[in-house]
């Protein structure tokens, strides 16, 4: 009864409501609704952005540095979508469209330049696992490939003459970029997808990807339309363009943290856990490894305040040292000198599939049987990081120094394993490109 009283009380208010001494109110009435009709115009939007440009749970299903990598990422393809416009600009010049008609070798021209650049996407597939080691140093020398790439696309103009030569090698330049790009792409979002979305990662990043392009071509036309032909002012707009997209290169892979294990990472990790007991996380290590590990200038950002674990020099320099002189997959003749030392490693490694030894200038080298996994060559690392430190801290023979960093890691590899788990590391196997030799 209560119940029915107060709806046939709200009936006969709302009756009341209908007399002209309330238009006033109603129009006020109406403009709220308008405004609220606003706001929820602009919720749909965002949500609708969300939905289409993030993975779903964002940012509890990705990782902490996808935000930034990705605000960087679409930044970069905004400035490479200027900078092909430009030079698409330039090359239309060159072949004579900015002059009255394309001249009839143009088309020719244009399928024999793309043909060449086709050549070096297959020539250079053959590196592929050279991508899984270094993928951030390898996306960042696309990058710069590409932009030199566009350079020599932005002189056909002034060499008309050289037209095939210039856009052949700019061409092989762009599709040797666009292949690593697309190699090394995998590598990040893989780290990305914490909750096993790799898929929608992927599928979110292209949605992105096709956003930032299309800004960067509205951007570049309007950019175009203001330098015209103007040789100068081409050569300016394209330094400026080119600088923010290698600024937003480098910043968008420093902010990437990569959870897998090669030999210069596992030999920084291992420095750190032989000399403080304590396992590095995923971002310490990342903060200090260089893009290039030849060139530190290229190094990733430094640590952030809140990191619990500086990397000492002597970490880095053991690392360094680690993947300089790690041999992996040589011949069984190349790693032994005589046939008495073959015996002894043979016996030392019988339960392993691998056999690691070394020479007088201390480079380490790494015997694979046919069997031999990704995990094998991982307890090959730590052993040598367990020969290195030994050797540095006491004076033993050949055989002995062999055989106390074997005993070494066994006796610790499955409580590093552990340790590596938690601190956010994927134990699955080395990273690494191993040589073709197996024995057995």
């Amino acid at each position: 009864m209560a119940y029915e009283q107060e709806c046939l009380e709200r009936e006969k208010n709302s009756k009341g409501k209908s007399s002209p001494s309330t238009d006033k109110a109603g129009a006020v009435s109406t403009g709220r609704s308008r405004k609220l009709g606003v706001d929820e115009i602009v919720s749909w939007c965002l949500d609708a952005l969300k939905t289409t440009m993030l993975p779903i749970g964002y940012p509890k299903t990705v990782s902490d540095d996808y935000t930034e990598y990705t605000l960087w990422r679409m930044g970069q393809i905004i400035a490479s979508q200027i900078s092909g416009v430009l030079t698409t600009q330039a090359l239309l010049y060159a072949v004579g469209l900015g002059k009255g008609a394309i001249p009839t070798a143009a088309a020719i021209n244009w399928v024999l330049k793309d043909g060449i650049g086709y050549l070096s996407k297959i020539v250079l597939s053959k590196y592929g696992r050279h991508f899984d080691v270094h993928p951030k140093g390898w996306r960042l020398l696309s990058d710069l490939i590409e932009d030199g790439a566009c350079g020599l696309e932005l002189l056909t103009p002034t060499f008309p003459h050289l037209f095939v030569p210039l856009t052949a090698v700019a061409g092989a330049g762009k599709s040797a970029a666009g292949l690593i790009q697309a190699a090394t792409r995998s590598c990040f979002y893989a780290g990305f997808a914490t909750q096993n979305n790799f898929a929608e990662v992927i599928a979110k990043g292209e949605a992105q990807g096709m956003v930032s392009k299309s800004l960067g071509i509205a951007l570049g036309i309007g950019i175009s339309s203001k330098v015209g032909s103007s040789g100068p002012l081409l050569v300016l707009s394209f330094g400026t363009v080119t600088a923010v997209h290698v600024l937003c290169n480098l910043k968008s892979y420093q902010a990437v943290q990569l959870h897998t294990l090669n030999p210069y990472r596992t030999g920084l990790i291992m420095a750190e856990y032989l000399t403080t007991q304590r396992i590095p996380s995923v971002r310490d290590v990342n903060s200090v490894e260089p893009i290039f590990t030849v060139a530190d200038f290229f190094s990733s950002k430094k640590a952030p305040v809140s990191t619990h674990l500086s990397i000492s020099c002597e970490s880095k320099c053991a690392a360094a040292d680690i993947e300089k002189n790690l041999k992996l997959g040589v011949s069984f003749g190349e790693a032994v000198a005589s046939r008495g030392a073959a015996q002894a490693l043979l016996d030392l490694y019988s339960g392993e599939e691998y056999l690691l030894t070394y020479d007088d200038s201390h480079c380490f080298k790494v015997v694979l049987k046919k069997s031999a996994s990704p995990h094998d060559m991982l307890r090959a690392v730590v052993q040598a990081s367990y020969l290195r430190h030994i050797h540095n801290q006491q004076s033993l023979s050949k055989d002995e120094l062999l055989k106390l960093s074997y005993q070494s890691m066994q006796q610790s590899f499955n409580e590093l394993i552990q340790g590596l788990q938690a601190a956010g590391w994927s134990t699955s196997g080395l990273v690494a490109r191993p040589g073709s030799n197996r024995l057995g």
